[in-house]
């Protein structure tokens, strides 16, 4: 059950300001669309993506870390993960089980020749794009146990666009075009407080202290 009285009590700490700038943002987030990242290399793409998972409005972010763990749990998202929950995953079986359990359709990035268009793809349930390593793209399981592939439309010489720029044109694209359909795509209103609490708690100093005297006084 969520502690409401906790919620309330934590949230006398924060400014009007503060408090109204959390329920503005989290009125615009959403799990409807997520991102999954297989092993990544280079550290500055992840933050990058985390960054606009954040500024696009999504609220959970998926980390394949096989090969390059050390590096990414050391520079994984410069203070973006704050606001993002980063859920990471020894494995991309792991990863890939985990979203279609919670029933994601996973959608490869990829820009084969036999990917839709993303102008041509709208999410129209709940859609995990994956994305794969800068040199080597996406692994072979990713890409037979996807549920679609799609592609950014390009028009130059070059065949592919760094991860992070695929990432923010993609999530972009589907953040705007869920927004203006009819799909339910908002957190749900429990989702919304537990979101509200763990902001708070994470603005708050010593908020173990607080939360302890808070208890006490019960």
């Amino acid at each position: 059950m969520f502690d409401h009285e906790l919620l309330d009590y934590l949230e006398g700490y924060l400014t009007l300001d503060r408090k109204s700038r959390f329920l503005e943002v989290l009125g615009q987030r959403t799990k409807f669309i997520t991102v999954a990242l297989e092993d990544v290399y280079q550290m500055h793409n992840t933050s990058a993506i985390t960054r606009s998972c954040d500024v696009f409005g999504l609220q959970e972010l998926h980390v394949v870390e096989d090969r390059h763990a050390r590096v990414l749990d050391k520079n994984i998202a410069m203070g973006a993960e704050k606001w993002v929950d980063v859920h990471r995953y020894p494995n991309s079986g792991e990863c890939l089980d985990a979203l279609k359990g919670k029933g994601y359709q996973v959608i490869a990035a990829t820009p084969h020749n036999g990917s839709r268009l993303l102008r041509d793809f709208f999410p129209q349930r709940p859609t995990a794009i994956f994305f794969g390593t800068e040199k080597e793209g996406l692994s072979l399981e990713v890409m037979d146990r996807a549920d679609g592939h799609v592609k950014i439309p390009m028009s130059g010489f070059s065949e592919s666009l760094n991860v992070s720029v695929s990432a923010a044109i993609i999530l972009h694209d589907l953040a705007e075009k869920i927004r203006n359909s009819p799909v339910d795509w908002r957190l749900s209103e429990q989702e919304l407080l537990e979101k509200r609490l763990d902001w708070t708690m994470k603005s708050i100093k010593n908020v173990k202290g607080i939360i302890k005297r808070f208890n006490a006084g019960r």
